[in-house]
């Protein structure tokens, strides 16, 4: 009997199950490929799945408690909190992540808030609609250090190309280590002291216990009034409140945020319209070959499925 996977389709992520099937399914004659769009676990196959792929806030108790068969869990995501504080995840479901595709776009998003701040682009923007003619002098990135908080996978794919803007790359880490293109390592009790080396503090931590409001008042205090704060990893990690004080209040030059601790970002939040905060509709890891990106790891993984060296999984995650 074939080994059952079932992937939940996410139109909304443009990322089509059937897609990605089409993509997978040649390689692996030997597995049963089917898509979902409910994502209560009511749809056809659930209890029948050996394996079940998704994006880690698509899954749910009714689908885990459904999926009785179910012996492993992929994600397409790197952050996979919303998966973990599911109660009805077993202890003998392995669970792994997508991490090391989302580099390209994740990057390019941290620049793209980067150059815009920096360069101050929505005013640009309001002088082309306004018919305005005006010319400034602007700061290049050239020079600048960028503090990143979190050293993963994604952190050292950017790191790379700050370098190429001869940027200074300062990491920080709960267990700081020499890694390529970072300038130099600290660990994560010395946080405000990163902070206040930084012209971007960028965020790229994942959010647990120990992450949750870790920028905070303090750590937002301890940055120079000419710093920018750039949080593309998890609404959770960074105090709202306190960035909309520090912007307002001219303690940072600006943020820009590409995720927020309530997705999607209520029309009533105060973040919308706080001059000097960019936002983004939390699109950071999306890009228009992410089907493709995803392939390349979970390829990998599908052939320890039919093989049945399930011990052998790539980016498992702990739980």
């Amino acid at each position: 009997m074939k080994k059952s996977v079932l992937v939940i389709d996410a139109p909304d992520e443009s990322f089509g199950g059937e897609k990605f099937i089409s993509l997978v399914a040649p390689s692996f004659p030997q597995l049963d490929f089917r898509s979902t769009t409910p994502r209560d676990g009511s749809g056809p196959g659930v209890a029948e799945a050996d394996a079940i792929f998704g994006f880690a806030h698509h899954f749910t108790e009714g689908m885990l408690s459904a999926a009785k068969s179910l012996k492993w869990i992929q994600t397409f995501t790197t952050g996979v909190d919303a998966v973990l504080k599911l109660k009805a995840l077993r202890r003998d479901v392995i669970l792994t992540s997508l991490r090391g595709v989302h580099g390209p776009q994740m990057s390019e998003l941290t620049f793209l808030h980067m150059l815009a701040l920096c360069r101050n682009y929505p005013r640009v923007l309001d002088n082309q609609r306004g018919h305005v003619w005006e010319r400034n002098a602007i700061p290049t990135l050239a020079g600048k250090t960028v503090v990143i908080f979190g050293t993963g996978a994604i952190a050292q794919a950017l790191a790379k190309r700050c370098k190429a803007f001869d940027m200074t790359v300062v990491g920080v880490s709960s267990s700081p280590r020499p890694a390529p293109d970072f300038d130099r390592m600290m660990a994560r009790t010395d946080l405000r002291a990163a902070a206040a080396l930084a012209d971007f503090l960028v965020v790229l931590v994942p959010l647990s216990p120990e992450t949750q409001g870790i920028i905070n008042a303090p750590v937002l205090a301890a940055m120079k009034p000419t710093a920018y704060l750039i949080n593309v990893a998890r609404g959770g990690v960074c105090d709202e409140e306190a960035i909309i004080a520090a912007v307002r209040g001219k303690q940072i030059a600006g943020a820009g945020l590409d995720v927020f601790a309530t997705t999607p970002l209520p029309k009533d939040s105060p973040l919308w319209d706080v001059p000097g905060i960019l936002l983004t509709p939390h699109i950071g890891g999306l890009s228009t070959t992410y089907m493709e990106q995803s392939v390349v790891v979970v390829s990998r993984n599908l052939k320890c499925l039919a093989d049945d060296r399930m011990g052998e999984l790539e980016n498992v995650i702990p739980h």
